[in-house]
């Protein structure tokens, strides 16, 4: 038996990283929403730093949803399928991955918003790589650039400005778009060799600059500043330092007294009203119980991969293939950051990087995205150098052995001794394109715990981002040993796979033909249906999404609140 529930305005399927955001501005507006979580709300014991529990167990104390549903991944439609992931590199609770995400957050570039049109004026229309299926933006960095204001002041994020109102600074990125205001609060403080490796920068005539993080540097909003005790590559935060959705945004929009918070619901299919074209609510289990939430407006918001398989689980007679995906569109367009292009280096003497985190450290962007010519290159777009504070026991006793020691034995034991806090790794993020054959559709023969199909990746890395791939580590392999490294490693440029970095299958243009949602994340045919995510986006640049992600579920629920009327009555 289905149990009705009372109408309300919106419903937000997801309160992680952007439904997390979206809710606030709806409820100031005065709208009443009611929020789906399929996880639980967690609390500072929930965020010991143990790297087992948290990197190894996927925090085994919370009810995973996730795990039963990993995507299965192969690289191309007639390749086999990859091993699956052991542990689901996202999660479920209020906050959601923002809890244990490393709390980057970069603006994109504004040459992010117009690929196409920026690389045709720039290089000719020949260098879009064949097959690429990547558009303009709808519109570009300036449209943005107050959402992601009020989301960097709403949550907390500290960092040192480059362009202040057309006013450039060496001390931030000379390379970021012009901002209207500085960080909220200074940048992340340095370490012994993170200065080191920023005076090598320079000593190579190269930009270095402190990352923006959504991690406080000092109190912010009565919340502590971070206590640096380093174990934040896959951990929570006990004195909620790090600013996820969970202590920020989340309890403004519950003080407002119109936001509700479901938790353990797990949304099976958005319902749709096969006369009017038009969804009507939303359909979940919580604890063996079904429900069904009717509302005015549905917003999407549980991550890339759910995000496209909810639409395409979400069948009826107006939508045979799928919520939205009458032109075939869900699924299509995307691509990812998958941790590849790894450069590993070994340093004469210990770094004491114990201590810290992953979102502190430097940055150098003179190779992201278009920030460089690249006539006489095989490629467009680039990647973003990234050196910062990371080290845990098992992580570094899996070090690379430089090919000067076995994997196992008592020379391997002899090296890591020796060697365990004299090596760092830089991952290489970089631009990476959407092509006709990378996509998204539902395995037909994987289940979940539930028996509904786990999403299919059919995608690989083609020619122009292994080209990136390759430049970029020569790039940082050149930085390592001007700071002194006495051996590197390269690693692979790696395969499309599961990534916390994932793209498109919902994305945003005007061209209804080619896009899911419009310009401002509202289904092209459902109009009182939004998506908020990065499936939405059609470039990733050289740096991490969740900003980008956050301002744009900023800006979709601030447009559904001004324009409310003609949205919920349409």
């Amino acid at each position: 038996m289905v149990t009705k529930l009372k109408s309300v305005d919106v419903v937000v399927v997801g309160l992680g990283a952007v439904g997390g955001v979206g809710v606030l501005p709806l409820t100031q507006s005065g709208l009443d929403v009611v929020a789906l979580e399929a996880g639980d709300w967690l609390s500072s014991r929930d965020f010991a730093p143990d790297e087992l529990r948290n990197n190894f167990r996927g925090w085994p104390q919370t009810v995973q949803k996730v795990q039963s549903e990993i995507p299965t991944h192969r690289p191309n439609s007639s390749a086999a399928y990859s091993p699956r992931m052991a542990l689901h590199p996202m999660m479920n609770a209020v906050g959601g991955t923002s809890l244990h995400y490393w709390g980057l957050s970069w603006r994109l570039n504004p040459w992010d918003f117009k690929v196409v049109s920026e690389t045709t004026r720039r290089y000719g229309a020949g260098r879009i790589p064949n097959g690429s299926t990547v558009e303009d933006w709808p519109f570009g960095y300036e449209e943005l650039e107050p959402y992601y204001e009020k989301v960097e002041y709403a949550i907390g994020v500290s960092g040192q400005a480059g362009n202040l109102n057309g006013r450039t600074d060496p001390a931030g990125s000379l390379f970021e778009g012009p901002r209207r205001r500085e960080y909220p609060m200074p940048p992340l403080r340095s370490s012994e060799f993170i200065a080191h490796m920023t005076a090598a920068a320079k000593k190579l005539g190269w930009n270095a600059f402190p990352g923006p993080a959504a991690i406080n540097s000092q109190p912010y909003e009565e919340r502590a500043g971070c206590m640096y005790h380093g174990f934040c590559n896959r951990g929570g935060c006990h004195v909620s330092a790090k600013n996820s959705t969970a202590v920020t945004t989340i309890p403004k929009a519950q003080a407002s007294g119109r936001l509700q918070v479901v938790t353990r619901a797990q949304a099976t299919a958005i319902e749709v009203n096969d006369q009017s074209g038009r969804v009507v609510g939303v359909s979940y289990l919580r604890d063996g119980q079904s429900y069904f939430q009717p509302a005015s407006v549905v917003l999407l918001a549980s991550y890339t991969y759910e995000n496209v398989r909810l639409l395409l689980l979400s069948k009826s007679k107006s939508f045979p293939n799928g919520l939205a995906n009458n032109r075939g569109q869900v699924g299509k367009h995307y691509f990812s950051h998958f941790a590849g292009s790894k450069v590993t280096a070994l340093f004469p003497w210990e770094l004491n990087n114990w201590y810290g985190m992953p979102a502190q450290g430097v940055a150098v962007d003179e190779w992201a995205d278009d920030n460089f010519d690249h006539t006489g290159l095989d490629f467009i777009g680039g990647g973003n150098l990234w050196v910062y504070s990371d080290r845990r026991p098992i992580d570094a006793a899996s070090m690379e052995m430089f090919g000067q020691a076995p994997r196992w034995g008592a020379k391997w034991k002899a090296f890591i001794k020796q060697n365990a806090d004299r090596w760092n790794l830089a991952n290489i993020q970089k631009t990476t394109l959407p092509y006709a054959d990378n996509y998204i559709d539902l395995d037909p023969k994987e289940k979940d715990a539930l028996g509904f199909p786990v999403c299919r990746i059919t995608a690989d890395f083609k020619d122009n981002e292994r080209r990136i791939g390759a430049f970029m580590q020569e790039k940082m392999t050149r930085w390592f040993k001007e700071a002194g490294a006495v051996a590197i490693a390269l690693g692979p440029v790696g395969t499309m796979g599961v990534s916390t970095h994932a793209y498109g299958g919902t994305r945003m243009g005007d061209n209804k033909e080619t896009n899911v949602v419009d310009r401002w994340g509202f289904s092209h045919e459902v109009p009182n249906l939004a998506v908020l995510g990065a499936s939405v986006m059609g470039t990733s640049g050289a740096h991490n999404p969740t900003l980008t992600a956050q301002a744009l579920a900023w800006r979709t629920a601030e447009h559904l609140a001004g324009h409310w009327k003609s949205i919920a009555n349409s």
